[in-house]
C-alpha cells in the first residue's frame, strides 16, 4: 500500500500551500484566510523518492470547539488515525502558540510518526526554529517554505525513508483501476444535502455534513466502490447566485466546482424537495449541459412529503427543468439512505450512454427510418436530403448527418431526430449533439484559382 502522509496544524499555517507543492497541483484552495480547508483532501504526492498519498486537513481550533469548527477538528483527527506519518506544520513568523501545544499533545497521544515542519522560514536562520523544541515532540524541526519550495525535498526524503520502494508492483494496478473509474460530481445549491449523500454512499462520515449553507468550500475527490463498480465521488461546494458571492474564497469555490463538473463523467444534481426547484438549480444544470456531461437529478428529502406536495414538486420539475427531459430523475433521502441503489444505477446507465459506440450502418438505418416516418419540411422549393450518419464523438455522443441543403433544417426537426436517436440507442441520461454537414453542390458556379467568378 502507498504510505499516507497527513498534513496537520492550526489554521492558516500553510497546509494547503504545502499540499499543492507536494502534489504539484492547485487542487487545494489557497488564500490568506484562516479555516479555509474543512474536509480531508487527498492527492498523489510527487515530491520525494517514491509515490505516496498526501492528506490536507482543516485546522484545529481548540479555543472554539463548537459548531462546524469542531467538525473540522474531527476530520483532522480522522486523518491522523489513518495516516502512516504526520507532518505537523507550524508558523515560523508567529512562533509557538497555545494551539500548537494542544495539537502537539494530540499528536503525541496518537502514536504516529511525527515530523515537524516550520513553515514560512524563507530568509530565517535555523536558530529561528529552536523555540519549537518546547513542543516536546522529540524531533528535529525542518525549516521550510511551502510557497517557495525551500527545504521541501529534504523533508520528504526523510519522511519517506522508512517506507519500502514497491512502486513498480503497485503502479500498473492503480493505473488500470483509474482507467475504469467513473467520476461523479455531486453538485447543487448550498445545504441541499450533497455531503450527506456522499457520506451515505460511502457508509462513513467522510465529509462534513453540517446544517449550515456553504460547509463544503472545496471539491473533495473520494475513490470508492459501489456494488462492485469503481467510482470517484467529487463533493463540490454549493453554487450560489453571483449576487450572493461576497467572499473571494467563495468565488474560488465556484471555480473549483465548475472545474469538477467539467472534469467529471456524470453530474448528480441534488435538489431539495422541501424547498422546491429554484431558478439557480436550472443554472447549475446548464453548467453541466454546456460542459456536455451526463446528468442525473437526485430529488433529495423526498420522504415525509404529502401526496399534494409531491405532485406540486413534480409540476415544478417539469416546468423549470423541461430542458433536462433526457435526464433521469431519482427520488431519494440521503439521510435515511433511501433510493441510493436507484441513483447509482441511473449514474451507471448515464455514463454508458455517454460513452456508447454507435456503428455507422445502424445510425444510417435509424436515420432512414426517421426520414420515412417524417420528412424534413421544405425550405422554399428545396427539401433537405439526408443520406447517411456516423458518430463524431463521445461523452457526449455526437451524431454527424451528411446530405444536401441540411442548413435549411430547423430546430424542431433537429429535436425530432434527437428524440428518435435517443429511443433507438437508449441514450437517456446524456446530452446528444446533432451536427449537419452539407456536401458541395456540383452544379454551383465553380470559382477559378483567383477566387473570382467567371
Amino acid at each position: 500500500m502507498l504510505p499516507v502522509i497527513a498534513l496537520v496544524g492550526r489554521p492558516n499555517v500553510g497546509k494547503s500551500t504545502l499540499y499543492n507543492r507536494l502534489t504539484k497541483t492547485r487542487d487545494a484552495i489557497v488564500a490568506d484566510f484562516a479555516g479555509l480547508t474543512r474536509d480531508r483532501h487527498y492527492g498523489d504526492g510527487k515530491v520525494g523518492p517514491r509515490p505516496y498519498i498526501v492528506v490536507d486537513t482543516g485546522g484545529f481550533e481548540p479555543q472554539r470547539p463548537e459548531g462546524v469548527v469542531s467538525h473540522m477538528a474531527s476530520q483532522a483527527e480522522l486523518a491522523i488515525e489513518e495516516a502512516d506519518a504526520v507532518i505537523f506544520i507550524v508558523d515560523a513568523r508567529t512562533g509557538v502558540t497555545p494551539q500548537d501545544h494542544r495539537i502537539a499533545q494530540t499528536l503525541r497521544e496518537s502514536g504516529r510518526k511525527i515530523y515537524l515542519a516550520v513553515n514560512k522560514a524563507e530568509g530565517l536562520s535555523a536558530i529561528a526554529g529552536s523555540e519549537f523544541y518546547e513542543l516536546g515532540l522529540g524531533v528535529e524541526p525542518f525549516m521550510v517554505s511551502a510557497a517557495h519550495g525551500q527545504g521541501i525535498a529534504s523533508l520528504m526524503e526523510t519522511v519517506l525513508s522508512p517506507f519500502p520502494e514497491d512502486e513498480e508492483e503497485e503502479k500498473p494496478a492503480e493505473e488500470e483501476e483509474g482507467e475504469h473509474r467513473i467520476r461523479v460530481a455531486i453538485a447543487g445549491r448550498p445545504n441541499v444535502g450533497k455531503s450527506t449523500l456522499v457520506n451515505a454512499l460511502l457508509g462513513e462520515e467522510r465529509v462534513i455534513a453540517f446544517d449550515m449553507p456553504g460547509t463544503t468550500r472545496d471539491a473533495i475527490n473520494i475513490d470508492f466502490e459501489y456494488d462492485g463498480h469503481p467510482f470517484t465521488l467529487v463533493d463540490t461546494a454549493g453554487l450560489r447566485k453571483k449576487g450572493r458571492v461576497f467572499e473571494a474564497i467563495e468565488k474560488f469555490s465556484i471555480v473549483k466546482t465548475l472545474q469538477a463538473i467539467a472534469d467529471s463523467n456524470v453530474v448528480v444534481l441534488v435538489i431539495d424537495a422541501r424547498s422546491g426547484v429554484a431558478e439557480h438549480d436550472a443554472h447549475i444544470a446548464e453548467y453541466a449541459l454546456d460542459s456536455g456531461r451526463a446528468l442525473v437529478v437526485a430529488v433529495n428529502k423526498w420522504d415525509g412529503m404529502s401526496a399534494y406536495d409531491r405532485s406540486q414538486l413534480d409540476q415544478q420539475l417539469d416546468m423549470k427543468l423541461r430542458f433536462l427531459h433526457w435526464a433521469k430523475f431519482v427520488h431519494i433521502s440521503a439521510l435515511k439512505h433511501n433510493g441510493l441503489n436507484h441513483l447509482m444505477k441511473a449514474v451507471q446507465e448515464a455514463y454508458q450512454a455517454a460513452i456508447a459506440k454507435l456503428p455507422t450502418p445502424k445510425l444510417t438505418r435509424a436515420l432512414i427510418e426517421a426520414v420515412e416516418r417524417q420528412q424534413p419540411p421544405r425550405a422554399g422549393k428545396v427539401r433537405p436530403k439526408m443520406r447517411y450518419a456516423h458518430q463524431g464523438g463521445t461523452n457526449p455522443p455526437v451524431i454527424v448527418i451528411h446530405g444536401n441543403s441540411l442548413q435549411q433544417i430547423g430546430d424542431s426537426y433537429r429535436r425530432y431526430l434527437e428524440s428518435w436517436f435517443r429511443d433507438k440507442f437508449n441514450l437517456a441520461g446524456t446530452p446528444l449533439k446533432i451536427e449537419f454537414r452539407t456536401g458541395r453542390n456540383p452544379y454551383a458556379d465553380p470559382k477559378p484559382a483567383n477566387g473570382k467568378k467567371k
